[in-house]
Formats: C-alpha cells, sequence, structure tokens
C-alpha cells in the first residue's frame, strides 16, 4: 500500500511551549487512520501545518509524493480537512458558500457534488439560508460539506462531531465510510474513543507533543491484559466471599451480581472457582480491555505510575 502522508521530523515550538517534538508518521493511502490524544498533545498543530495555516519550525511533510510547501497547490487539492473552529461568511446561503469554496479549486460547475453532500449531511431543505440562522450541529455539517466539496483524496476530520447529535453523526460515518471503501484516505481526530475504536484501523496516540505509539488497533487493544467478568445469579450469591477471598471484585443488586477485573492468565482459575459453588447463573459477559485503556495508560492520564 503506497503512502498518503509522510511525516519527518517536524518541530513546532511557541515560546518556550514545545508543541510538537520531532514527529515522524506514515499514513498509507486508503487507510482510516486515527489520531489520539489528550487537549493539548499537538494533534490540531499538526493538522495546522498539514493545512499550510501553522508554520513548522523544521521537518517536512509531502502528500501524496508532493512536498506541502513546494507544491502547495497541489497538496491543497489532495485535502480536506475539516477544523475544530466554525466560522462561515455570513453573507452567503449554505449552497453559495459551497459554490464559492468550490471555485477556490477551479470548478465551475460542482451542482452534482454540492446536490450530493447537502442530501448525504441533511442540509438539503437548508440550502437557501445563511449560515447565521444553523444551528451548531447543521453549522459543523456545512463545515463538513466545505471540507468535501472538491473530491479531496485525503480527508482529515478534526473534532468532526463535536457538538452533533446521535442522528447526525451515524449518518456522518456511514457517509464516510463509504468514502473509505472507495479509496478516500480517511484521518480523524476526535475525544470519543468509541468512534475511533469502532472506525480507525491503524491509530496513532500523542501526549505532549510526541507519538508516544502508533499500531493497528487490534494490537493496541491486545496490549492491555485485562478482562471483566459480569456474572448474574437467580439468587442472592452465598459462599463467594469465602471462595474469592483472593481476589478483588464488586457485588451488586443484592450479591445477585458480581464484577471481576483480572488478568487472561486467570480468567479460567475464577470462572472454576464460581462455577464450584454451583450458583444458578442467568447471565454472563466477559468484556476485554478497550481502546480507552489503551489511552489511559499510554498518557498516563490515571496518574503517575508507581
Amino acid at each position: 500500500m503506497s503512502t498518503a502522508i509522510e511525516i519527518r521530523d517536524i518541530n513546532k515550538s511557541y515560546g518556550n511551549l514545545q508543541a510538537l517534538d520531532d514527529i515522524n508518521l506514515d499514513i498509507k493511502k486508503g487507510e482510516f487512520f486515527g489520531l489520539l490524544g489528550p487537549n493539548g498533545a499537538g494533534k490540531s498543530t499538526l493538522i495546522g501545518i498539514l493545512g499550510g495555516l501553522v508554520h513548522k519550525d523544521s521537518g517536512k511533510i509531502t502528500v501524496l509524493g508532493k512536498d506541502i510547501i513546494s507544491d502547495y497547490r497541489k497538496t491543497k487539492k489532495s485535502l480536506g480537512i475539516v477544523p475544530q473552529e466554525i466560522t462561515f461568511d455570513p453573507y452567503f446561503t449554505v449552497r453559495e458558500t459551497l459554490e464559492m469554496h468550490s471555485g477556490y479549486f477551479g470548478i465551475k460547475d460542482n451542482s452534482n457534488k454540492i446536490d450530493e453532500l447537502l442530501e448525504a449531511l441533511s442540509l438539503t431543505d437548508k440550502a437557501e439560508i445563511g449560515p447565521r440562522q444553523l444551528s451548531g450541529g447543521m453549522k459543523r455539517r456545512l463545515l463538513i460539506a466545505k471540507a468535501l466539496v472538491h473530491d479531496p483524496e485525503i480527508i482529515v476530520l478534526d473534532e468532526p462531531t463535536a457538538g452533533v447529535d446521535v442522528e447526525l453523526r451515524n449518518s456522518l460515518w456511514d457517509y464516510v465510510i463509504n468514502l473509505n471503501k472507495k479509496g478516500k484516505t480517511i484521518i480523524l481526530t476526535t475525544h470519543y474513543l468509541e468512534e475511533a475504536e469502532a472506525l480507525c484501523d491503524r491509530i496513532a496516540i500523542m501526549n505532549k507533543g510526541k507519538i508516544v505509539k502508533v499500531d493497528s488497533k487490534e494490537s493496541l487493544i491486545n496490549s492491555i491484559d485485562k478482562k471483566i467478568i459480569k456474572i448474574k445469579f437467580s439468587d442472592p450469591a452465598q459462599g463467594l466471599e469465602e471462595e474469592l477471598v483472593e481476589i478483588d471484585f464488586k457485588l451488586n443488586d443484592n450479591k445477585r451480581q458480581i464484577e471481576i477485573e483480572t488478568a487472561k492468565k486467570d480468567l479460567d482459575k475464577i470462572l472454576k472457582k464460581i462455577n464450584s459453588l454451583n450458583l444458578e447463573i442467568v447471565d454472563i459477559d466477559i468484556e476485554s480491555a478497550k481502546l480507552e485503556d489503551v489511552f489511559i495508560k499510554l498518557t498516563n492520564l490515571g496518574g503517575d505510575d508507581d
């Protein structure tokens, strides 16, 4: 698989603050890539450099083999970036905004693509009104439409569903997934980790201006040795405290439900201990680690390690 974006030795500082510290990253053509990190990790700064809105101190970025500085006209056409900030000219309607934005890329008649985006993002009935009359969620839909109106090969979504209702979020992801299936490269930053877990093929986790880990979603999740066992009993469980004396667990619902967090290697032993009590089990659920667990571990959001 060829490379869509190649990032080499990117540094950026604001005074004494090192926003980006020697960033190196390859994003493959056609993949759905997640760029995650806490506030202040440097994600938006990196995207700003990619889009030409922030000047890097050093390093190089190529988009489909073209340098973002020396070949900026070609790279801008290849990119569609949905920023976090919502800004529009209030004197143009939704349709006029998209027509004008098409013109920036030399597209004279783009009515078919505009109609497609208006329909996909549920903006058709808002096409002839101005941005001032749109709700916050509608404005964010228009931001997304602007980024996609010139049919870019690479789509960068910087917190695209912030403040967006669940229905639109689902319809947006259906549309973006379809674009990815057609070969578009998608780069997503989001604080909704369940979105990244559901959508992304590979993920880079940033913290304090550095890339701390890049791997497939599956490898990241499997790096956490964690299982959560949830068992519901028909009657209040008797004997659990004695049988599981060396194991931490929680009893809920008048001792009718137990929850245990354990390592994978101890899973069979714990289930055998519970089974030995001959309790009537009405439901059992075993959960693995989630992307959130990996995120917290790698960004140390849970506190300092001992």
